[in-house]
């Protein structure tokens, strides 16, 4: 049940990424301020400065998040959550708020193709 209303959740948060309202801007402008902040360092432009082939890119997220089994905005949550490699966990470093945000902000950036 607490999975169902995650993903019902996440779905509705993806339907209203998709029009423009001021206060989608700032919740993407707070998403912005995250990634800078805390994955720009590695992540630049949504590249990948450690493992050049892992990039925020659209096509590269679906094919090395596609091990989560799930949608791409949640396996973007749970990768920003608990890193991977070389990548670190985010989970105790930011509220779930932040990691929403700024996962909504790679999703969108990924789709727009950075």
């Amino acid at each position: 049940m607490r999975r169902l209303l995650l993903i019902l959740f996440l779905a509705i948060a993806l339907f209203q990424l998709t029009f423009t309202y001021p206060a989608l801007a700032a919740e993407t402008s707070n998403g912005a301020k995250i990634f800078s902040a805390n994955c720009a360092s590695c992540h630049i432009g949504g590249g990948n400065i450690l493992v050049a082939e892992k990039t925020l890119n659209q096509e590269a997220l679906s094919k090395y998040l596609a091990d989560y089994n799930t949608d791409s905005l949640q396996a973007i949550i749970h990768q920003i959550q608990n890193g991977k490699n070389a990548m670190p966990p985010f989970k105790n470093k930011l509220t779930p708020e932040e990691i929403l945000d700024v996962a909504a902000y790679v999703f969108q950036k990924a789709e727009q193709g950075w």
